[in-house]
């Protein structure tokens, strides 16, 4: 193996190694996004240890940086990595949509085919008459998981598009209603800590 590195010294400068470094930036900027979201979910075990793998991972890929200063393709491999990562590591957790959201929805219509159609797929809500520069308004509040946003976001398309809507993250709930297997509501109960009802 050794022998075959040194005959070909071309071949791992300049293809082998930028492939390593590029791949090993990949995961880690993965996992730090990953880490990133369990952190701010709460989690004190799991964020630690993906920490403990996206540190490791990146000090082998700067070492090989550092051992070879004068190879410029492995600068270009390491960025390289890093913007992945960073495309990686959002489609990994768009996918995963990990935790709950807040759901905040203004609109100046008629809300109640919008609150009857999201209360069909068993999701509390909460709303109440309020008045803006423009009107009178109905306000609605809700909680729901985030793989359910953007079923939400359509109903509110479809029954008010112009309505204002804003969401932000939940770090943890208590009780509730959310439409889910028992096998979800015990990994939910264990990730947030929470005492949830199902309708």
């Amino acid at each position: 193996m050794t022998e075959f590195f040194a005959d070909h010294q071309i071949l791992t400068s300049y293809v082998l190694l930028p492939f390593a470094i590029i791949l090993a930036r990949i995961i880690d900027v993965s996992i730090g996004t990953l880490r990133i979201i369990l952190v701010s979910r709460g989690m004190k075990i799991l964020a630690p240890l993906l920490g403990f793998f996206e540190v490791l991972i990146w000090l082998v890929a700067i070492s090989q940086i550092i051992q070879n200063l004068s190879n410029w393709v492995n600068y270009v491999a390491y960025a390289t990595g890093f913007a992945l990562g960073n495309f990686i590591g959002m489609f990994i957790e768009e996918r995963l949509a990990m935790g709950v959201v807040a759901l905040r929805i203004i609109t100046q219509n008629d809300a109640d085919d919008l609150i009857s159609e999201i209360q069909k797929m068993n999701i509390g809500t909460t709303s109440l008459a309020a008045k803006g520069m423009r009107g009178h308004v109905r306000l609605i509040f809700s909680i729901i998981k985030r793989k359910d946003q953007q079923m939400v976001m359509d109903l509110v398309r479809k029954h008010n598009p112009l309505a204002f809507v804003s969401v932000s993250d939940v770090r943890a709930v208590q009780e509730g209603y959310f439409p889910q297997s028992s096998g979800e509501k015990k990994l939910f109960h264990r990730l947030f800590n929470t005492s949830l009802k199902r309708k």
